[in-house]
């Protein structure tokens, strides 16, 4: 039982609240199980804490109390640069964070699937589910136009001690699987729904561009797959040595900014020993991206997983002459149970990603750190007790 999700989170309501208290950048609340903080930011690219109402479950709804928050590049983005894209931080104050996991805290009218103590992942991306939708109605949902996207404006995010949700888009974690484990399960769909998409077969040559959160979690949802043998790029030398961490078989090429795209695919292949059948990029950086073209074998792929800026050039008679396919992904669809399992079953070990952890009260801290590119961060997590 429960409501069409736009009506449930109409954004006049949602963001035009006069309830909220804001607190100063430098200012640390103490903590208080009763207050409802988030981090949020605004056109001025303000960030600070805020306290809100803690929310009322209605009918299909679940209140989670989050214990675990991860922050990503589209958080920092968005607080950095005022907008993704299109999408635009237009309202006075609008809520951050996507990577969520924690508690049950409240239920609704007709929710009988979750009680209250249960621990769950929570998907933030809800779209309509109308039979009328093409999208929803074939399994596609990631491209439902009247999806409601936590954390992408004009809807607020989950990094918030108490968030509100629909029962139906959390999913249960087994007790062996962690909050931050479980707030990890959201970039990592966005990999595995990579690798499903590309295609990698067993024993493939492999390009990953960026070692970054997302690069990392392809490289360790590769190595799973039986890419072999992989190559993984990226401009700061502490991050490939994390990736030879992950994976010790990894082959790492460090790039420098004064490089051609030519001169990086050529040291590419040098160092896999082959021409990579498929190259995974994930940083969507124009100039990365024309290294996975010209790094590939005549008739590869390049799958785009990063976002990059919205108009780039691409090597267009070098692709056709190369019969090479560049496909591109948006967010995910179908992927939490799959992640879930592969977390839960061992075969994946996100553990390492966490470099960094906060409590909620000090998240303008762990924004601070993430956005810091000499931090060392991975993965910087907020959390709460």
């Amino acid at each position: 039982m429960s409501a069409p999700v736009n009506e449930l989170y109409d954004p006049q309501r949602v963001l035009h609240s006069a309830e909220f208290k804001v607190f100063a950048r430098d200012q640390f609340p103490q903590k208080d199980i009763k207050q409802n903080l988030a981090a949020f930011t605004n056109p001025r690219h303000d960030l600070h804490l805020v306290q809100k109402p803690v929310p009322t479950p209605g009918p299909g709804q679940v209140v989670v109390h989050v214990r675990a928050t991860g922050i990503c590049g589209s958080d920092v983005h968005f607080w950095k640069h005022g907008r993704i894209g299109d999408t635009m931080v237009v309202s006075d104050e609008n809520g951050l964070g996507h990577e969520s996991a924690g508690i049950v805290y409240s239920v609704g009218e007709g929710v009988t699937q979750w009680k209250v103590g249960d621990r769950v992942a929570i998907e933030a991306g809800v779209p309509c589910s109308k039979p009328s939708c093409d999208f929803c109605r074939t399994g596609r949902y990631n491209a439902c136009p009247d999806v409601v996207f936590f954390s992408t404006p004009p809807y607020h995010g989950t990094l918030t001690r108490y968030h509100l949700h629909p029962a139906g888009w959390l999913h249960r974690l087994p007790d062996n699987v962690t909050f931050e484990e479980g707030a990890l399960l959201e970039p990592l769909t966005v990999a595995l729904a990579g690798i499903e998409r590309s295609s990698l077969r067993l024993g493939d040559p492999l390009l990953i561009c960026g070692a970054g959160p997302i690069g990392l979690v392809t490289l360790l949802c590769a190595r799973a797959a039986g890419a072999e043998p992989i190559v993984i790029t990226d401009l700061a030398p502490s991050r490939l040595e994390f990736a030879k961490k992950l994976v010790p078989s990894v082959r790492t090429v460090l790039i420098s900014r004064e490089e051609t795209s030519k001169d990086v695919a050529l040291r590419v292949r040098k160092t896999l020993g082959i021409e990579p059948a498929l190259a995974l990029e994930c940083t969507g950086v124009e100039s990365s991206v024309h290294s996975a073209i010209y790094s590939v074998k005549f008739g590869g792929l390049v799958f785009v997983i990063g976002v990059g800026k919205e108009m780039q050039s691409m090597p267009f008679m070098h692709l056709s002459a190369n019969e090479i396919d560049v496909k591109f992904q948006y967010r995910y669809a179908n992927q939490y149970p799959k992640a879930i399992r592969l977390v839960s079953g061992g075969l994946l070990n996100l553990k390492p990603l966490v470099t960094h952890r906060y409590p909620l009260e000090h998240a303008i801290d762990a924004f601070d750190t993430a956005s810091d590119i000499k931090s060392g961060s991975i993965k910087v997590q907020i959390v709460d007790e």
